[in-house]
């Protein structure tokens, strides 16, 4: 039987200078909003060998990840430091593993109707300077890839937010446990997901 829209599931991990900067709270907030209902949470911090496994869940992720890169680069006039998107993201996962085991992290499972794309465009793009005044990366981060790439780190832009269905289905995978996530009913569901939205008025 085919999942309800209802049921998607999305991964989003507030990364270490989120909880740093106590944007906990806030972060949190804007997807309780949207209406999404959180079924998991827990803070931990990630060892390298995770934050791998995390990134190359997507076999196509450095293909991927250098070629934007790249595009992103030519797209403001600046050379590109490899015309290699693989060399490229290479570099990319060496300082994100730097980044994500430096201090705590939260993990968290949203869930809701269109959970993936939902939370991608409240989160914003994945480079702050760029994302839309409106979203979390938007409204909370001046960090630019120009930058980052010029003190050799890696871009600190908050959130990870799962790219796709199936990204979403192989990270929920690696950061939980079935028995860690809890199936609930929200209040809130009734007005969303009802048909009828009956059963207000007394």
């Amino acid at each position: 039987m085919k999942k309800h829209l209802k049921e998607d599931r999305t991964l989003v991990i507030i990364k270490p200078d989120g909880i740093q900067r106590s944007l906990i709270g806030e972060i949190i907030e804007r997807y309780e909003r949207l209406g999404l209902k959180l079924v998991a949470i827990k803070m931990t911090v990630p060892n390298a060998t995770l934050v791998e496994k995390h990134y190359s869940s997507d076999p196509e992720w450095k293909k991927v990840t250098g070629t934007k890169a790249i595009e992103s680069y030519l797209k403001k006039g600046i050379k590109p430091p490899s015309n290699d998107p693989i060399e490229i993201s290479n570099k990319i996962l060496a300082n994100l593993k730097k980044y994500l085991t430096s201090g705590p992290v939260i993990a968290m499972i949203w869930e809701g109707a269109h959970a993936v794309p939902v939370v991608r465009k409240a989160t914003g793009g994945t480079e702050p300077l760029t994302s839309d005044v409106g979203s979390i990366r938007g409204d909370f981060v001046l960090d630019s890839y120009q930058m980052s790439d010029t003190d050799g780190r890696a871009v600190r832009n908050l959130i990870h937010a799962s790219g796709s269905n199936d990204e979403a289905e192989k990270e929920i995978a690696l950061w939980f446990k079935k028995d860690e996530i809890v199936k609930y009913k929200h209040i809130q569901e009734k007005i969303l997901y009802d048909v009828n939205i009956d059963g207000i008025l007394e």
